[in-house]
């Protein structure tokens, strides 16, 4: 069953722009029924059961949320997060956990949390708790589309890009591409950090091929926005 998910997500990957969680957790069945329900609900879940399987997959692959049990096998939740923030990797993440005195809640909130579910929880709970979440990478927005300019808005849930209110379903490295854009507006962002971004571990990207992106996207919203800065990067303006 687990092969068959790799196997299924790693197409989607290259076929369609999903909301990419990691999820650690050692109970198979909650680790097979919070699956289920998120891959329901359209993102791309990756299960793994101990923390150091879970550190090895950060090291090699880009997440946008992570959702951590505490006590795993080889290195607990909290010890996990703790190295990433110390690496100065930023990936949101959520505690899943029945570790319930305030005392666990305060440990989780110093390794670097950004929300903390008690177990049992509902499954509803986990999904707004998630929405809301990743909604605070982009401004902390009500609404899911974010003004591009006067023509153009992007859909940060569904990635799709609206032109003159006509959907465009764009690519899975071009919204990648765009999303952090749109998280580092204004600021300008090395090819070294948008080359990690967007290419995993196992992948090989090139600077012709990040040129080619970054060329698509400004086709579609307009060359301006996207600024060259010589030998530095590239910068979003909004």
């Amino acid at each position: 069953m687990n092969k068959k998910r790799f196997m299924k997500q790693k197409n989607n990957e290259e076929n369609s722009v999903k909301t990419k969680l990691l999820l650690l957790e050692d109970d198979t069945n909650l680790s097979e029924t919070v699956c289920e329900f998120l891959e329901s609900k359209g993102y791309d879940v990756t299960p793994v059961y101990d923390g150091e399987k879970a550190e090895e997959i950060l090291y090699e692959q880009q997440f946008d949320l992570l959702l951590l049990d505490v006590n795993v096998p080889y290195l607990n939740g909290f010890e996990l997060l703790c190295k990433m923030r110390k690496e100065s990797r930023n990936t949101p993440a959520i505690f899943l956990t029945s570790l319930n005195s305030i005392e666990d809640v305060e440990h989780g909130y110093k390794s670097g949390c950004d929300d903390y579910i008690r177990k049992p929880f509902a499954l509803k709970e986990l999904l707004f708790r998630i929405e809301t979440l990743l909604k605070r990478e982009f401004f902390h927005t009500q609404s899911n589309k974010i003004t591009l300019n006067e023509n153009s808005e992007y859909d940060t849930q569904t990635h799709q890009l609206f032109i003159n209110n006509h959907a465009i379903q764009l690519q899975n490295k071009e919204a990648k591409l765009l999303k952090l854009f749109l998280q580092k507006k204004n600021e300008i962002i090395s090819h070294e950090t948008l080359m990690a971004h967007l290419w995993d571990y196992n992948e090989q990207g090139s600077d012709d091929t990040l040129r080619t992106y970054i060329k698509n996207l400004r086709k579609l919203i307009g060359k301006e926005q996207i600024v060259s800065i010589k030998k530095l990067g590239y910068k979003f303006t909004l």
